[in-house]
């Protein structure tokens, strides 16, 4: 059997993990034997689950590290599920190449770019060596168009902070901005007049 990479990657919102979901449990039903992983430190939900914004859910190994799967990898396992890859680390790549090159599909659903519209690795890179590429687009929360770019509302400038609708928003290329709106809002100098 040849194995594969496919990489699922867009904004938040845009239904990436629900996309996941969906190709696993296609596999499961064709008698394919699964499993899905998903960054330990990724524990909005669950603890021991991947799952998406509206709750569909299905059975994952937490890792520490991206290494950590060799660990956990039963042999006859056939179709491997990674969710949240832009949280593992570089080493995700070669992990993929070597589960592919054993025969195994293996599918990756990430963030593309990070909340400052920059490139969040690993995931383009994944994209450029896989063998399928899948970009679902979210819907703009401020005009209704489709959306690429996952806005941050609120929180602190580090790249990898996790959260959900309290803090992100989906945004098309012209409500987007790369900046933390609540720090932009609160740095605008107060009308005077207005506070009288």
């Amino acid at each position: 059997m040849s194995g594969w990479i496919e990489v699922i990657a867009g904004s938040m919102y845009s239904g990436k993990t629900e996309e996941l979901i969906k190709r696993v449990r296609r596999s499961e039903f064709a008698k394919l034997k699964t499993q899905v992983f998903k960054p330990k430190l990724d524990n909005r939900y669950h603890e021991t689950k991947v799952a998406s914004h509206d709750q569909n859910q299905i059975q994952a190994i937490p890792l520490e590290h991206i290494t950590d799967v060799w660990d956990f990898l039963n042999h006859d396992t056939q179709v491997i599920g990674f969710d949240e890859g832009q949280f593992f680390t570089f080493e995700l790549v070669q992990v993929c190449r070597d589960l592919a090159a054993r025969g195994l599909r293996v599918i990756v659903a990430g963030l593309d770019m990070d909340w400052k519209g920059q490139p969040f690795e690993p995931i383009p890179t994944l994209m450029a060596i896989a063998e399928d590429v899948s970009k679902p687009r979210a819907i703009c929360t401020t005009c209704g168009n489709l959306a690429s770019y996952t806005q941050k509302l609120r929180g602190s400038g580090s790249q990898i902070e996790i959260g959900s609708q309290d803090n992100y928003e989906a945004r098309c290329r012209l409500h987007f901005k790369p900046q933390i709106e609540d720090q932009v809002i609160s740095q605008v100098p107060l009308n005077p007049v207005l506070l009288r």
